[in-house]
């Protein structure tokens, strides 16, 4: 079956929400991600990126619309991993225990686990610090750390919310990097909230741009390079062509100003 008949493995249709306080925050968002896709969203604070991926995630519910997600089956445990801007380590207890710490509640003891949590520690390049604790590790070394952990049940669906944000300019390169080679490597749906412009583009096969609150989709668009991407693909024509109409879309979305409700 081809990517083109494919069910979306993530899909939300005319997704309205409101908080508590009554103020919106979506309006009429659809959007659909398709098994083995990386998407990315982008947009200005404020405007739902994580909203989007908390009603994903079954975190949140909308007030009107559907969503339709592995992580709101019930009966499917650990179809769906979560990676937050922070690292959200366990400070307390070493790498390898953070790393199995899903494992653990699915039930596997430490034994039963080891090879795996090794393998996913390997994979990111912390095979040597297993025994260390997250105060030992670098920025960098600690989103690794929360990514194998997230990887570790081999996930159908990541959700990712500006992950990268606090990092330096090469660590995030480095990171970005490697995040596609995983993220190739077991096929998995990835949903990326990014602000960083270059970011979107290096990694995504579609970027969705939103409008201020309440927000909506006001612009795809396609990275028509194919996966593999080398760092070589931020210095062609293609990455910048891509950079520059990615910043005309948000800069004309954000001289729209948000939509009267």
């Amino acid at each position: 079956m081809t990517a083109a008949h494919r069910s979306p493995l993530i899909e939300l249709t005319g997704v309205t929400k409101y908080f508590r306080s009554g103020a919106q925050v979506l309006s009429d968002v659809s959007l659909a991600v398709q098994p083995g896709e990386f998407v990315s969203l982008i947009g200005p604070s404020g405007c739902g990126k994580s909203t989007i991926l908390r009603l994903t995630a079954g975190l949140d519910t909308p007030s009107s619309g559907t969503v339709r997600s592995p992580a709101l089956d019930t009966s499917a445990q650990g179809t769906t991993s979560f990676v937050f801007q922070e690292a959200t380590l366990m400070p307390w207890t070493s790498v390898f225990n953070n790393v199995w710490l899903p494992l653990r509640l699915q039930g596997l003891n430490r034994d039963e686990s080891h090879a795996r949590v090794t393998q996913a520690l390997k994979s990111v390049g912390l095979e040597d610090f297993a025994q260390a604790y997250p105060a030992q590790l670098s920025g960098g070394m600690k989103m690794r750390a929360s990514i194998a952990r997230a990887l570790i049940t081999a996930p159908k669906i990541l959700l990712m919310d500006e992950p990268f944000a606090a990092l330096d300019d090469l660590s995030r390169y480095r990171l970005n990097d490697d995040l596609l080679r995983w993220q190739q490597d077991i096929a998995i749906s990835t949903l990326f909230v990014t602000h960083n412009i270059a970011e979107a583009v290096f990694l995504s096969k579609r970027v969705l741009v939103m409008g201020a609150r309440p927000g909506r989709i006001v612009h795809e668009l396609t990275i028509d390079v194919p996966y593999p991407r080398s760092p070589t693909f931020r210095e062609s024509s293609d990455f910048l062509n891509s950079c520059r109409s990615l910043s005309a879309a948000l800069k004309q979305a954000a001289e729209a100003g948000p939509v009267s409700v």
